[in-house]
């Protein structure tokens, strides 16, 4: 079963995708996770991720695959299990230089979609409905007002980064939305068969339900 949920930044898509896998005994594909191995391997190889030239000449050798080990999922780069070294500082913006490849995206959605087929998969992101699984069992777009997000996002940060500004955070939030939505590659839009699941005025443990129960009915089905 393929199961898609997309929405904007600040959504909580992940953790209403992770919750929904656990929840339904399903499989959890974090697609980020994948970026930050190609971003590994790079580094490992000594070629900076944001440096396009070198990274298109290597990405042919590059291996990957995603395995499941008791429902947990680990990511396997040339060979070696890089799950544990991925979390940290260095990495996260490896990630984030190595995603705007276009060439790099293409690779790892060809590993999504093959995982998706051998697995039972929950998935989330911004163009998983419309283009990783376009035939998706059943999507979700999850949203919530741009204020709502910020607010969500300010109570987290809070405790450990006083200074934040639930005004700046809204106004970002917003930047990011305009980014992704109006990017060339993928964008991020809903999908017209996608259910629409606006999180305003609801709270976590009532939009894992909602969502878990459509996904039970459907498997019934």
């Amino acid at each position: 079963m393929k199961i898609a949920i997309d929405g904007p930044a600040g959504a909580g898509k992940s953790t209403v995708a992770k919750a929904v896998a656990q929840k339904l005994n399903l499989n959890y594909l974090d697609t980020g996770a994948m970026y930050r191995a190609a971003a590994y391997a790079m580094l490992k190889r000594g070629i900076e991720p944001s440096d396009r030239t070198a990274v298109l000449s290597a990405l042919p050798s590059l291996s990957m695959e995603i395995v499941y080990d008791a429902g947990s999922q680990k990511v396997i780069a040339d060979g070696e299990d890089v799950t544990p070294f991925i979390r940290t500082a260095r990495i996260s913006k490896g990630a984030s230089d190595i995603a705007v490849i276009p060439e790099v995206r293409l690779k790892l959605v060809d590993l999504q979609r093959n995982a998706a087929q051998h697995y039972d998969i929950v998935m989330d992101g911004r163009d998983i409905g419309t283009y990783v699984l376009p035939d998706a069992d059943i999507k979700f777009f999850i949203t919530a007002s741009p204020r709502e997000r910020a607010r969500r996002r300010f109570l987290e940060l809070k405790e450990t980064v006083p200074e934040a500004d639930i005004d700046e955070i809204e106004r970002d939030i917003i930047a990011r939305d305009k980014t992704d939505s109006t990017r060339e590659f993928a964008p991020l839009r809903q999908a017209e068969d996608a259910i629409l699941v606006d999180t305003t005025d609801m709270n976590r443990e009532q939009v894992i339900d909602f969502v878990s129960g459509l996904i039970a009915e459907k498997k019934r089905r």
